[in-house]
């Protein structure tokens, strides 16, 4: 059973803001897109980068070493990347974020 732990508060994170996170030791990248929340891994599938530091167009995050871009809503990738990066299901407890992995 996928178990959700708290992350950030909603305060912290306005609209088209990002911020790092930590899930069991693991880093994630927490995103506020119109006021919805989104959770992806922040490791760039191509070539390893932190994605939190890379630049948010939309409901795309750019990885700051090639260029590759992620939709943080799906994980889906485009070139340079051929990978997804996975995602996190988020949840919101008043005003709590808290996050799980999306089981397969």
């Amino acid at each position: 059973m996928t178990e959700f732990i708290k992350v950030a508060k909603m305060s912290d994170l306005q609209p088209g803001e990002k911020m790092e996170v930590d899930y069991d030791e693991e880093s994630v990248a927490l995103f506020n897109i119109d006021g919805s929340f989104y959770a992806i891994r922040n490791e760039c599938t191509h070539e390893y980068s932190t994605l939190v530091d890379g630049e948010l167009e939309g409901d795309e995050i750019i990885c700051p070493l090639h260029d590759a871009r992620f939709n943080v809503k799906t994980g889906q990738e485009t070139a340079p990347a051929f990978e997804p990066v996975e995602t996190f299901e988020v949840k919101i407890d008043g005003d709590d974020i808290l996050i799980a992995p999306v089981d397969e």
